[in-house]
């Protein structure tokens, strides 16, 4: 009867001993378990739950990747637009001999083979809304210029915005030139902002 309870008594600790988690050691980022089958060792990785939040950290750096690739074309974009300061304007202009405010645009944009519609009334439908708190270097500003026309004629391209916001445009008096938005006119015929990289 002793023999037998002893036998029951090391059978349930040998199996007690298989279902825990012995041989279990954690790190922050992996659980290695490691067990012996037939007198061989096996080590196996087993991914913990903090992981996941590593394979977010992975893909918020694949979007600041994408970001800073948009930040060049931005840089670029903007670079290519201010080659034109003091080019007279010209309706329908796109070249250094003549400008209009949605050609120095689209004529930027394109430079990094980013196509926009031509005129600024169409432009003005591209991309997404953005509030003024919160445009960025980049975006475009539209504005209603046209008191008997409650339409889109005008466009700029905010290259600056701390403490003011400046744009360069197309100006149809002085040419190719960067304002303020704090500028009574512009302030006044400002219709909304549209980013669309």
């Amino acid at each position: 009867m002793k023999k037998t309870f002893y036998y029951l008594l090391v059978l349930s600790f040998a199996l007690y001993s298989c279902g825990s988690s012995s041989g279990r050691t954690s790190s922050k980022n992996k659980v290695v378990i490691s067990g012996k089958t037939k007198n061989t060792s096996k080590t196996r990785t087993v991914s913990h739950p903090k992981d996941k939040k590593n394979e977010k950290t992975k893909s918020t750096s694949k979007t600041r990747i994408t970001s800073n690739s948009s930040n060049k074309k931005i840089k670029s974009i903007i670079k290519h637009a201010k080659t034109f300061s003091g080019t007279r304007y010209k309706y329908g202009g796109t070249t250094k001999k003549g400008m209009d405010c949605s050609g120095l645009v689209y004529t930027s944009f394109k430079k990094e083979n980013v196509v926009l519609p031509r005129t600024s009334r169409t432009m003005a439908t591209q991309g997404k809304a953005v509030s003024l708190k919160k445009v960025a270097v980049g975006d475009l500003l539209f504005f209603k210029t046209n008191k008997r026309k409650n339409v889109i004629s005008h466009v700029g391209l905010v290259v600056e915005t701390k403490g003011v916001i400046k744009f360069i445009h197309a100006s149809t008096s002085r040419g190719v030139i960067i304002s303020s938005l704090d500028e009574k006119y512009w302030n006044k015929s400002f219709a909304w902002a549209r980013r669309v990289l």
